[in-house]
């Protein structure tokens, strides 16, 4: 569920900002993040969690923006073949992180209108909206999206393509879980599924995976507020 995709993104980019700041494992193409670029990361993976489901013409993202990205969200999933089919393989993934990197260095007008729409997805796929009630939760999507680019403006957002890219991958991770699981090789047909997860929404999910990933975000984002301090703090137990 949305819900689940968003935290993992979350938790995906808060476990991978050291591995993205070390110059010894990823040379130039390292990152050094602020704290401010840290939060901003997490928003913005948490809700590139959420991109895959662009396939779904009927999904919770599809609602984010009212009529827009219903209609937007259908003919995706036309061109990708359907539900869980091109936009749940590495290959999106990949595509979408070279993509928004190129945005956020090249064109930042075309960044603020991506990033608008990444963080509706990703609100939207935390429940935050008046449950069956449109336009107004597609009002307030636009508000506090609007608002989260506002804040965010004026950030080197150079680090953008890694939470995209993260946060599309976490989505695929969660999904291999279930019985149906992803094309992660698309165009080939080959589908990778581990299905721990038995029904979506379901007691696994809602009850084991839910509070173990929001338990593993509290705890990266406290490592990351209190740097050595915690780790050390962490690490002793």
């Amino acid at each position: 569920m949305g819900k689940t995709h968003a935290l993992s993104g979350a938790l995906a980019w808060l476990a991978a900002a050291p591995v993205l700041g070390s110059e010894k494992l990823l040379g130039s193409h390292a990152v050094d993040l602020s704290p401010k670029q840290l939060l901003a990361g997490a928003v913005v993976c948490a809700g590139a969690a959420l991109l895959p489901d662009i396939d779904h013409h009927n999904g919770r993202i599809a609602n984010t923006f009212g009529p827009i990205t219903k209609v937007f969200c259908k003919y995706v999933g036309k061109v990708s073949g359907g539900h869980r089919q091109g936009t749940h393989s590495i290959l999106f993934a990949v595509l979408m992180g070279f993509a928004m990197t190129w945005l956020a260095t090249n064109f930042v007008y075309g960044w603020w209108a991506a990033l608008f729409v990444i963080v509706g997805f990703g609100l939207r796929g935390i429940g935050l909206d008046f449950e069956g009630k449109e336009p107004q939760s597609a009002i307030a999507d636009c508000v506090l999206a609007g608002l989260a680019v506002y804040l965010m403006h004026d950030l080197d957002m150079g680090f953008a393509g890694y939470a995209v890219a993260l946060g599309c991958l976490a989505h695929l991770a969660g999904d291999c879980l279930t019985p149906r699981g992803c094309p992660l090789l698309w165009p080939i047909p080959w589908r990778l599924d581990i299905p721990l997860v038995p029904t979506t929404d379901g007691k696994v999910e809602r009850w084991v995976v839910a509070p173990v990933l929001t338990l593993g975000v509290a705890v990266l984002a406290m490592r990351s507020v209190l740097g050595d301090i915690g780790a050390r703090w962490l690490t002793r137990g």
